[in-house]
């Protein structure tokens, strides 16, 4: 999700969603309100990704930015620019435009932990629609990890985690014999969430 900056620096140039946080204001309070005024997008998963503060990354002078990100369904979730940004809009993550700032830096940190971090905790619930497909799990693990993956062995190793209920259901529309719909168990989900677990791919 990037915003096109409607002020200086950078005014019409894309960059992450963002600004300076209140007096009074907690730091997640902050991105949280930054993200809605920007984009219109709200009742996000949020974690805190890293701090940013080398010394000339701001024209305006001396700017430390501590970087969140969020994990959402991009399907149904319209956005609306507004604030101090002209427009918002999705893009690929393998189809970047040129970023303002540092953010290009800030990007290349959040992948890199995305990518961790999906070895590790299912996070699957924020990122695919309630009902899904093998193939659209299978190309979520590859855009985050940024590589094909053998079918037959992804496959195998989602299974025999326990994580997938079949719904009965298929995905209809489609030029090729209809797929079948799962969703994730939430509370096996949340059990791994807890103790953590090791999906090499």
């Amino acid at each position: 999700m990037l915003v096109r900056r409607g002020r200086e620096p950078f005014a019409g140039c894309w960059a992450l969603p963002g600004g300076f946080v209140g007096l009074d204001e907690a730091l997640e309070d902050a991105a949280r309100r930054e993200l809605a005024e920007e984009t219109g997008l709200t009742d996000l998963f949020l974690e805190q990704l890293f701090t940013f503060g080398a010394p000339e990354r701001d024209p305006r002078g001396r700017v430390v930015s501590v970087a969140y990100y969020a994990l959402v369904d991009a399907d149904g979730r319209s956005v609306n620019a507004s604030s101090d940004a002209i427009e918002a809009k999705w893009f690929p993550v393998d189809g970047l435009p040129e970023l303002a700032f540092d953010h290009d830096a800030i990007l290349a940190v959040a992948l890199e932990r995305l990518r961790g971090k999906v070895r590790y905790a299912p996070l699957g619930f924020e990122l695919l629609s309630r009902a899904f497909t093998l193939t659209e799990l299978q190309r979520l693990y590859e855009v985050i990890l940024g590589r094909d993956l053998d079918k037959r062995n992804f496959r195998r190793k989602i299974q025999t985690m326990g994580l997938l209920v079949d719904t009965g259901k298929t995905r209809q529309g489609l030029a090729h014999r209809a797929p079948r719909l799962y969703r994730f168990d939430r509370r096996r989900y949340a059990e791994l969430e807890r103790s953590g677990f090791t999906f090499w791919v």
